[in-house]
């Protein structure tokens, strides 16, 4: 077939979740185009081997390996974005980490049916939470949500020194409230896959390829959505060298996330006149909005060298227990190969309410500095500080007409005033729950702060320091003003038939990580898609 009711670009969160669901209906036909592969190599599946396929490396068959342009908050610093790449997308490459963010930041956006009531049934509709059925969670979802099976024990010292600085426990950020220092839960397989990666394409993608009605297509590199007389008609994409078009009977959804959803909004003519027409394309619609907006949480890590040898490490003790556990994994899920690293963490405010946390922690039980790209010698753990609601708003733009090029990514990190002074907040609060007990107990060295004591010199290694903890958001930027780039209905305004759905078209980017609300976006617009809105 070359004509489908629907195309999709991109497979990642949205775009697996989107097309597994339009593809319910057996008289709707569905085409994915996804520019990497099928997402079920071992590297995707097994938790820990993360580390190797995306976050010590540059671009592979995984990673999209963007860098941004030089930072004027962070010192002139060039940043680095990994971005997933095949089916899955980023969830086939994350921490896993399942958190809804705070009911109050979809309220907050003020846009018509996206406040939280209104967003949490699309979160219960996908989950299947191993603690069952609750209040807060459902169980009958396709995305496998669950508790660690083998928790590293510097958790419960890590958990427990939050408490010292009056940061309550908290079992459940997706629970009561939001507030305070636990164990995350992951997206993890609990039935007879236990322990695999339950990546969005694994959980509504892959048991679905036998439907006849939904076409995937794999290393298919989407370069131009087609425009005909102000209608998204289809998608030109190379593939194995050769270019090709697929018609949209329908519509035209773009689930390429905040970078390459902009990217592919203006190599279609969509987007800043002036921009477009510095590279010669065509106008069809001037949209001053597209690639604006854009922002993420920024991240600042504390490398610790510690005294036991029960953490991840550049070690023979730690290689020992990687080969050891082979088995263990094999047979229950369990143990070394499980584990997403970043284990535990905490919410809590600084200057905003209670209830309302402006800052999330995540401790891992390795340390990972420079995305992955230095090793640490020996035993180490680290604590990420990012603020949750950064002021600071950057950019996607293109640097030419051709697709093959990478966007033009700007993110602003810490251009704000008031991000960077809640940053030092943070960051002297993560290093007062370091020094806590029992925590202080195990560290014998700090990596990265060690010998700062004034917060000038703390804010100049923050700047130093910080990047992406890879939440980018709001570059196609949802609302009801006539600027939005899309409508409540995700409709790309200026054009007909063609919708964005992902992470680039939240307003405000929520509090806490980014992968279960894309899969909210996704199962939201397929219901708006079904229900003829």
């Amino acid at each position: 077939m070359s004509a489908y009711d629907y195309v999709i670009v991109g497979g990642g969160s949205a775009g697996a979740t989107l097309a597994a669901r339009l593809s319910e209906d057996p008289q709707t036909t569905v085409c994915l185009i996804e520019s990497g592969g099928d997402g079920t190599q071992l590297t995707v599946r097994v938790p820990t081997m993360v580390l190797g396929a995306v976050h010590g490396g540059r671009v592979t068959n995984l990673n999209w390996g963007f860098d941004t342009v030089p930072q004027p908050g962070l010192k002139g610093r060039t940043g680095y974005q990994p971005r997933g790449k095949g089916l899955g997308g980023s969830s086939a490459v994350n921490a896993m980490i399942y958190i809804r963010g705070n009911p109050r930041d979809y309220d907050e956006w003020g846009v018509p049916g996206w406040g939280w009531e209104d967003v949490r049934p699309h979160f219960l509709k996908s989950e299947n939470n191993a603690r069952g059925a609750s209040d807060h969670h459902a169980d009958t979802g396709p995305l496998h949500v669950r508790d660690l099976p083998t928790p590293y024990a510097i958790n419960e010292d890590f958990i427990a020194a939050c408490e010292a600085v009056q940061i309550p426990r908290n079992d459940d950020f997706n629970g009561a409230s939001q507030t305070g220092a636990g164990h995350f839960q992951v997206t993890q397989f609990h039935d007879d896959r236990r322990g695999w990666r339950c990546s969005a394409a694994a959980a509504f993608l892959h048991p679905n390829l036998d439907r006849p009605n939904l076409h995937i297509l794999t290393h298919a590199h989407a370069q131009r959505v087609t425009i005909t007389e102000g209608r998204a008609t289809g998608v030109r994409y190379k593939r194995k060298g050769r270019e090709a078009e697929v018609t949209a009977n329908r519509e035209v959804i773009l689930s390429a996330g905040a970078f390459q959803s902009p990217q592919l909004l203006m190599l279609s003519g969509i987007g800043p006149a002036a921009q477009l027409q510095r590279h010669g394309i065509t106008v069809h619609a001037d949209r001053p909005e597209v690639g604006q907006n854009l922002h993420d949480h920024p991240d600042f890590i504390i490398g610790y060298r510690v005294n036991r040898p029960d953490v991840l490490g550049v070690s023979l003790a730690t290689a020992r227990r990687a080969l050891g556990q082979i088995g263990k994994y094999r047979r229950d899920g369990a143990g070394f190969w499980s584990s997403n690293i970043a284990e535990s963490g905490a919410f809590f405010s600084l200057d905003s309410d209670p209830d309302w946390p402006d800052i999330q922690l995540h401790f891992g039980v390795g340390c990972v500095q420079d995305h992955g790209r230095k090793l640490v010698p020996g035993h180490a753990i680290s604590l990420h500080t990012c603020i949750l609601r950064p002021e600071s708003r950057g950019s996607v733009g293109i640097r030419s007409a051709n697709a093959a090029d990478a966007p033009v990514i700007d993110p602003a990190f810490l251009t704000s005033d008031r991000d960077a002074a809640l940053m030092l907040k943070g960051v002297k609060t993560a290093r007062q729950i370091m020094a806590s007990p029992p925590m202080a107990g195990s560290i014998t060295k700090d990596l990265t702060t060690d010998g700062i004591h004034d917060d000038a010199a703390l804010l100049d290694r923050i700047r130093s320091e910080v990047d992406s903890v890879y939440h980018p958001v709001g570059s196609c930027r949802m609302g009801t003003d006539a600027a939005s780039v899309v409508d409540p209905e995700l409709r790309v305004r200026g054009v007909t038939g063609l919708r964005v759905v992902d992470a680039s078209i939240m307003p405000r980017i929520i509090s806490g990580n980014t992968n279960a609300p894309t899969i909210m976006i996704a199962e939201k617009a397929a219901d708006m898609i079904a229900a003829g809105e």
